[in-house]
This record gives structure tokens, C-alpha cells and sequence, in this order.
């Protein structure tokens, strides 16, 4: 058994039995690819894959039981090649952030100024994704820290810490008749062509739920991944924008109005996600604490790593 067989295990979960793919993935041969797992299944003495003909169509009870262990030995040999280069490269090195588009946008770079100016030889990798690629990239070990407000809170292979609250805003352009309406509410909304969020982005749940918990049906002409494509379309006219309030900015979006909604949709909480498990370089953690200086990067560790007690 070597560390290529169990790669190639786990890269044929992920690229869903396609061995074509699988080889793409791992620079190297199909033919090869077939033989290690032919290979790793002899020296099991198991078959790890369900077959129809040469085609692979999933795992069977042997392969279910075996892929978490794979994971894991794999994640610790991460593990181990982060510690040494942790220790023999200190305040160098790559750091993967994935976040989506707002977060990316609007609360990341000011922490990121900041952790640039501690750590200027650190290279920062930006991904913006979706939530469900965040937690993705963040399982496969491919992101360091992911950052969103959905699913990062829900899987059971992360732990997450929030990074602030915030709250969802009307905004129209200049002159629109609801500007002269205080307080803005659920009802004159729903007279209104709404633009705002595709579900599972930036709590648009939380938008549906205020609309379903008031017995209102909204007519939601646009939705979109990012609130610089939501102001875009209210300003020629196409209808009412919802979008997160820290994306508002008085100077930068001249020309519209941000209506205040206090009490009309549950505040939002976005979080700091990371691999339960996957070593962290002190600068990775670090990091973090910008995010939320309430941390402790002890209280990061512990959180990543928990301690076993003594017996």
C-alpha cells in the first residue's frame, strides 16, 4: 500500500468514478490509475469499487469504510508537510482564503490590510465561490479558511467562529416613491418588482422567511450572486434591490437610496470556517484573529485540534 493508491482512492470519489478525469487530476496515466486501484484491492483482498464492466459506478462497504481512513491519514500527511515547512519557514508561505463575493468585497479587505502588513511575505490566495464550494474547497483541503454566512455552520467536518453580524437593506434609486415612506415595511415591498440574492446567498433565507412569517407572496423579478449586480439592475429602473447594508457605500453608489429596515429581516451572522483536523500554520491562525481579535489563537487550536484528556 503507498500514499499514490490512496490519492487516487480518494480523487475517484471526488471526480465521481470517472478514471479519465481522476488521471487529469493527478498528472498522471489512466492506465496507471486503473492499475493502482487493481493493485490496492489485491493487497486488501477486498473490492473497493462497484463495477459495470470497466466503468466504476461507486463504493462498496468495504470502499465506505475505508474512504474516511484514507481521508484522514492523507489530511495528516498534510498535516505533517505544513508542521515542517511551519518550522522551517516561518512567516512564508501560501494562505488560501475562500469566501463569497460579499465577504470577499466588502468585510475582507480591511483585515486583510492589516494581516499584509504583519505578514508581507505570506501570498494570499483569494477564491470567491459560493457557500456550498466554500465548504467544498475547505473538506477537500484545498482553502485554508473559508468565509460566508450559509452551510459553513452546518458541517460536522468544520468548525466555524462568527466574524460579525449584519443586517439586510432596501435600496432605490433617487426619487423613488419609497423614499417618502417611513417606516419601510413588508407590505409596501411586496407592491414592488424585488431584486435580490439567489437562494442559499447572503441570507436570502432570512428574506423569504420575513415575507412567508408576514403571509406576503414577494414578486422577485431578479436574483443575483453579488450586490454590485443587484444595484446595477435597480438603477436602470428594474425594481426594488435587497441586499446585505455593508454593501452600501453613500460616495460609491451615488444615485441610490438606502432605505433603513430595522426589525423587518433576522440579522445574519457571517462565520470563519476551517477544516476540523487540517494543521494550521501560525500565520493561517493569526489570520483568523484579524477576522475576530475576540479569538485567541490558542482558542483556534483547541477548536481545530481538540484535546484528548488524559485517562
Amino acid at each position: 500500500m503507498n500514499f499514490q493508491q490512496l490519492r487516487i482512492l480518494r480523487a475517484t470519489v471526488r471526480n465521481n468514478f470517472n478514471l479519465t478525469e481522476v488521471a487529469s487530476a493527478l498528472f498522471t496515466a489512466q492506465s496507471g490509475v486503473s492499475k493502482h486501484i487493481k493493485d490496492l484491492e489485491d493487497e486488501l483482498g477486498v473490492e473497493i469499487f462497484v463495477r459495470r464492466g470497466k466503468r466504476l459506478l461507486g463504493l462498496t462497504e468495504p470502499g465506505k469504510e475505508l474512504l474516511p481512513i484514507v481521508e484522514r491519514i492523507l489530511l495528516d500527511t498534510g498535516n505533517i508537510e505544513r508542521l515542517g515547512e511551519q518550522f522551517a519557514r516561518r512567516d512564508e508561505g501560501r494562505l488560501v482564503i475562500a469566501a463569497t463575493h460579499t465577504q470577499a468585497r466588502y468585510a475582507l479587505p480591511p483585515v486583510v490590510v492589516r494581516f499584509k502588513q504583519e505578514r508581507p511575505q505570506v501570498h494570499l490566495e483569494l477564491r470567491q465561490c459560493g457557500p456550498r464550494e466554500v465548504v467544498a474547497l475547505l473538506r477537500a483541503g484545498e482553502a485554508d479558511i473559508g468565509l460566508a454566512t450559509e452551510a459553513v455552520g452546518d458541517d460536522e467536518d468544520l468548525v466555524s467562529f462568527p466574524f460579525y453580524s449584519w443586517h439586510h437593506a432596501v435600496i432605490v434609486p433617487d426619487g423613488h416613491p419609497l423614499t417618502t415612506l417611513e417606516p419601510v415595511t413588508l407590505e409596501a415591498l411586496a407592491d414592488y418588482p424585488l431584486i435580490t440574492y439567489h437562494e442559499g446567498y447572503t441570507g436570502r433565507c432570512r428574506i423569504n422567511a420575513a415575507f412567508a412569517a408576514a403571509g406576503l407572496a414577494p414578486d422577485i423579478v431578479m436574483s443575483a450572486l453579488d450586490a454590485d449586480v443587484i444595484k446595477s439592475y435597480v438603477e436602470l429602473g428594474l425594481g426594488v434591490g435587497i441586499i446585505a447594508a455593508v454593501a452600501f457605500h453613500p460616495v460609491r453608489d451615488a444615485g441610490l437610496r438606502l432605505l433603513p429596515t430595522d426589525g423587518l429581516f433576522a440579522v445574519n451572522t457571517t462565520r470563519i470556517a476551517l477544516r476540523r483536523g487540517h494543521y494550521l500554520r501560525d500565520y493561517a491562525i493569526r489570520f483568523v484573529t484579524c477576522c475576530a481579535p475576540a479569538l485567541t489563537a490558542e482558542q483556534v487550536r483547541d477548536a481545530v485540534f481538540p484535546k484528548v484528556a488524559a485517562e
